[in-house]
C-alpha cells in the first residue's frame, strides 16, 4: 500500500513538473528564430556533468534515455525516479551591442523500474528543442522604423521505453516510443503609424522511435568496457501552421490569416556511438559520437534550412573512497568536454559550439539516492563575423531517488 502511495505521488510530481516545463523557456538566443530552435541535451544527472555522454553509459544509479538498452543495468529490486531543473546566464554580443539574460526551466522528469530480472521499463518527459528570444532591428525598406522580434515555445517528448537483457550481464537491447508535441511561436511588430503585428505559429505532434544496444565486456571482477549504439529513424511530423497579421497586439482583429496543414516538417535520422570504461565504486571514463542527417530533413517543405550535425563528447567520474565514512570521499566528482556544429543554416552561414562541464553527485544518507549538480560553460563560435557571439553558463540540479521498492522483508 505504501509503495502504491509513493508511486502515485511520484506520478503527480512528474505530471506537475511537465506542465511547468511547457510554460517556460530554457534559452534566450536569437539563433532559436530558425528551425526548431536550440536542440536540448537528452542526458540526465551524471551524464550531463560528464559532457552530456550517454550512449555507452551503463549505470545502476541513474536513468539514461539516450540509450534505452541501459535500463536493464538496474538492480531487479530497485525503483528510480529522476527530476532536474536548469538555470542559465547568457552573454550576447553582435559587435555593436551587448546583452545579458537570466532564465531557467524544469528540464526533465522520469522513472525506471524492473519488470523481471532481465527486463526493465522507463517513462518520462523531456524537451527536444526550445525557442526563446527578444530583439529589435531596423525595419527593412522603412527608414526610421523598427521591427521587434520575439519567439517562444519548443518541442517536447513523453517517452516509454523497454529494455531486455538477452545475454546475462553482457548484451542488452532496448527501444523508446515517444509522443512528440509542442508549438513554436514567432512574433514580430513594426512601429508604423498604425502598428502591424505578425504571428507565425507551428503546432507539432507525432510519434518518435529510438533503438539502442549495449554490449559489456568484463576485464576483471570490477572493471569492464561497455560499447553502445543508438539509432532514431527519420520522421515526418504532423503539423498545423498559422500565419496571422493584425493591428492588435493580442490578435483580436485579424487583417490577414492563413492555416496550413502538414507542410513538410521532418526530424532526421540520428546515430549514436559510445564507449565507456567502468571500475566499480571508483571511476567511469566515457566518450560519445553523435551524427544527425539534418541536411535531408525538410522544414516548411524546404530542404536547405539545415545541415548535418556532429557532436563529440568526453567525460569521467571519480569517487575517492566509496566505502569510507568520510562524506567528502564518497562524493562523485565529474567533468567533461563537448563539441558540435549547429544544424542550422543562418543566412548562408552557421556556428560551432564548444563546452566544458564540472559536476558533483552528493550521496544521501542511504548512499543510494543522489543530489546531482553541474556547471556547464558553452561558447558559440559563429563562422561569419555578421553573426552573434554567445556564451552560456548553465547550472543544473537534479534529484535521483533510488530505493528498494520490490524487496520483501521477513518478520519473525
Amino acid at each position: 500500500m505504501l509503495k502504491n502511495s509513493r508511486s502515485g505521488l511520484i506520478f503527480v510530481i512528474l505530471v506537475s513538473l511537465s506542465m511547468s516545463l511547457f510554460g517556460q523557456n530554457s534559452t534566450r538566443s536569437p539563433y532559436t528564430r530558425y528551425g526548431y530552435g536550440m536542440l536540448s541535451d537528452r542526458s540526465f544527472g551524471a551524464g550531463r556533468s560528464m559532457g552530456g555522454i550517454g550512449y555507452g553509459l551503463r549505470s545502476s544509479k541513474q536513468i539514461n534515455p539516450m540509450n534505452p538498452a541501459s535500463y536493464t543495468s538496474m538492480d531487479s529490486l530497485t525503483f528510480l525516479f529522476d527530476v532536474g531543473a536548469t538555470a542559465q546566464m547568457s552573454w550576447l554580443d553582435d559587435g555593436q551591442r551587448k546583452q545579458n539574460d537570466l532564465n531557467g526551466n524544469f528540464e526533465y522528469a522520469a522513472m525506471q523500474f524492473p519488470l523481471h530480472n532481465r527486463v526493465a521499463m522507463s517513462f518520462g518527459i523531456l524537451p527536444y528543442s526550445s525557442v526563446g528570444y527578444d530583439y529589435m532591428a531596423p525595419s527593412q525598406g522603412r527608414d526610421g522604423y523598427t521591427d521587434v522580434f520575439s519567439g517562444r515555445g519548443g518541442l517536447n517528448e513523453v517517452y516509454g521505453g523497454l529494455s531486455v537483457e538477452i545475454w546475462k550481464k553482457r548484451l542488452s537491447v532496448g527501444a523508446n516510443v515517444s509522443y512528440m508535441f509542442g508549438n513554436i511561436n514567432h512574433q514580430s511588430s513594426t512601429n508604423l503609424n498604425v502598428p502591424l503585428y505578425r504571428l507565425n505559429k507551428v503546432v507539432v505532434h507525432n510519434l518518435k522511435y529510438d533503438l539502442g544496444m549495449q554490449y559489456t565486456h568484463p576485464l576483471t571482477k570490477t572493471d569492464r568496457l561497455t560499447f553502445g549504439l543508438a539509432y532514431s529513424p527519420k520522421r515526418r511530423l504532423k503539423t498545423t501552421a498559422y500565419n496571422i497579421v493584425s493591428n492588435s497586439e493580442y490578435f483580436e482583429r485579424t487583417i490577414e490569416g492563413d492555416t496550413l496543414r502538414n507542410q513538410g516538417f521532418d526530424i532526421p535520422n540520428s546515430y549514436g556511438l559510445g564507449l565507456s570504461y567502468t571500475k566499480d565504486y571508483k571511476m567511469i571514463l566515457a566518450a560519445d559520437v553523435a551524427y544527425q542527417e539534418w541536411s535531408g530533413a525538410k522544414f516548411f517543405n524546404r530542404n536547405d534550412d539545415f545541415k548535418d550535425r556532429l557532436r563529440v563528447a568526453l567525460g569521467g567520474e571519480y569517487i575517492p573512497n566509496h566505502f569510507t565514512r568520510s562524506y567528502l570521499n564518497r562524493i562523485r566528482y565529474r567533468a567533461g568536454l563537448h563539441y558540435s556544429n549547429s544544424y542550422l543554416n543562418v543566412n548562408g552561414s552557421s556556428y560551432k559550439e564548444y563546452g566544458a562541464t564540472l559536476g558533483v553527485g552528493f550521496p544521501m544518507l542511504d548512499n543510494r539516492s543522489f543530489i546531482n549538480a553541474s556547471f556547464e560553460y558553452v561558447k558559440i563560435s559563429p563562422d561569419s563575423k555578421a553573426l552573434i557571439n554567445e556564451q552560456y553558463l548553465r547550472f543544473t540540479v537534479s534529484y535521483t531517488f533510488n530505493e528498494y521498492w520490490f524487496f520483501k522483508r521477513k518478520v519473525d
